[in-house]
């Protein structure tokens, strides 16, 4: 089955004669096949997306909120049948993937208060006779570029606040796992938005560019590694847009000897180890101060080795494959490299093998010890059920060296002390930080990104930074006589 674009509130066949397979990762088998569509294709969604703008812009706010409204209880009548289906396509555990369809969830919920999101300001007589207003409206179209690793989440980051506030959109999912929001999209569909508001755009590296660099589109949200984060912010912010593109991150998690070690042993594995490693705010270097480093490396390394590995939708599961054979060589390619570069290995997952399922893509935790500055497996985005183990003096030389890395996306600290806790907050110079807290994901009615190469732009994702980004500000100052 070949994945049909959606545009103009149709299912259209795609024209293009290549496609990419989409493989369960557990299986190995073929769900269907995704087609690597046109420039002209592209254009058609946004000529469609432009050409319903007018309208859904005039539509009041309380009205398109209500539409998302139903489409969130759509969601919570689907949610097991869109979790099941998530897992085939990804791999990761269905608990997770349970897990990623709330939080998607809440991002509707929070769009649906787009009327309020949206007031503006007013001030009466600024000066003699004459008074001061500030409007948000909407901009017009935007594109939205999503990932693999949370292929229903990530593009419910982007456009129901879009569409909420009163813009078109038109969306570019992972040509990987597209099937399940694909899903979402029909039930869109159902909950009444109208044709052209929301438009999908299959493809690959041609689709994309042709987004980035189309003139009738406005802005464009991106997910994905931080090389190709800052060449789209490049790219799009030269021609005129607005950019948010959120990049890749090596995520620190710092012990302290005061800490609960067998609370943040367990969290920092399920933070490593959650949906295979594949995710931005996923722990990578567990760092031990002082004498916390033996007793939390004897404790991670025997829940790591105990994690059951296996297909996804089997409850028992704690961890499942990664997205493909291609990634699979990759993480392992890290491994080796960091072997070479004087790393040991006190666990390696390279040959793990699950019962029944010999076609899946499976690596088991594994565990690098002795990451030393300037190493590439201390210092370069695994993304994969890698972790490394180091150590630090003190908090001092702790937090020195987190801020070593070109990556700022998330951090985590472990310790019964507020003074440490405060301390670590006020210097780390990270976006998103954990106290005894090992994946600091933030709400949805808070910001999400990073900083340094972890995120290109002003305004990041969800929260109130996702109704400014899609909003523009009308300044109208007035004397009547």
């Amino acid at each position: 089955m070949r994945v049909a674009n959606y545009i103009g509130g149709r299912r259209v066949g795609s024209e293009a004669p290549e496609a990419l397979p989409i493989t369960d990762p557990g299986t190995g088998k073929i769900l269907g096949e995704t087609p690597l569509s046109t420039t002209r294709e592209v254009d058609r969604a946004v000529v469609s997306a432009r050409r319903a703008f007018p309208e859904w812009r005039a539509t009041p706010a309380i009205e398109r909120a209500r539409i998302l409204f139903r489409l969130k209880a759509l969601l919570d009548e689907q949610r097991e049948l869109l979790a099941r289906s998530l897992t085939r396509e990804h791999g990761k555990g269905v608990a997770e993937s349970r897990g990623e369809l709330q939080r998607g969830i809440e991002n509707i919920e929070h769009a649906c208060g787009i009327p309020s999101l949206m007031m503006g300001e007013a001030f009466e007589d600024v000066a003699s006779g004459i008074d001061c207003e500030v409007f948000r409206q909407p901009v017009g179209v935007f594109a939205g570029i999503t990932p693999y690793n949370f292929p229903v989440m990530i593009p419910l980051w982007f456009w129901p606040y879009a569409v909420a506030a009163g813009n078109t959109f038109v969306l570019k999912p992972s040509e990987q796992n597209p099937l399940t929001h694909d899903c979402v999209v029909e039930l869109a569909e159902t909950a009444g938005l109208p044709p052209g508001v929301l438009n999908v755009v299959h493809g690959g590296r041609e689709v994309v560019n042709t987004l980035i660099g189309h003139p009738e589109v406005a802005g464009v949200s991106f997910v994905g590694s931080s090389a190709v984060a800052g060449e789209v912010y490049v790219r799009a912010a030269r021609a005129g847009k607005r950019v948010q593109a959120l990049g890749g991150a090596k995520n620190h998690m710092i012990v302290l000897p005061d800490a609960d070690l067998d609370g943040a042993a367990a969290s920092c594995v399920s933070s490593v180890y959650g949906s295979a490693g594949q995710r931005c705010l996923a722990g990578s270097v567990v760092v031990g101060v002082g004498n916390a480093y033996d007793a939390v490396r004897d404790r991670f390394l025997d829940r790591a080795a105990s994690l059951r590995v296996g297909y996804g939708l089997d409850e028992r599961s704690e961890m499942g494959p990664v997205i493909s054979s291609e990634h699979r060589d990759r993480v392992c390619g890290y491994i080796e490299h960091g072997i070479s570069e004087g790393a040991s290995l006190p666990l390696d997952g390279r040959d793990v093998a699950v019962p029944g399922y010999p076609e899946g893509h499976w690596i088991g935790p594994t565990v690098m010890e002795g990451l030393r500055p300037g190493m590439t497996v201390a210092g370069e985005e695994i993304f994969g059920p890698v972790a490394g183990l180091t150590r630090a003096a003190s908090l001092d030389e702790a937090i020195e060296l987190m801020a070593r890395s070109r990556y700022g996306n998330a951090c985590s600290i472990y310790t019964a002390s507020g003074r440490a806790a405060r301390e670590f907050r006020y210097r780390a110079g990270i976006s998103m930080i954990g106290v005894n807290i090992g994946v600091a994901a933030p709400m949805a009615f808070f910001p999400f990104g990073g900083t340094r190469d972890s995120f290109f732009g002003d305004l990041k994702a969800q929260g109130r930074d996702a109704v400014r980004f899609y909003t523009d500000q009308r300044v109208v100052i007035s004397r009547w006589s």
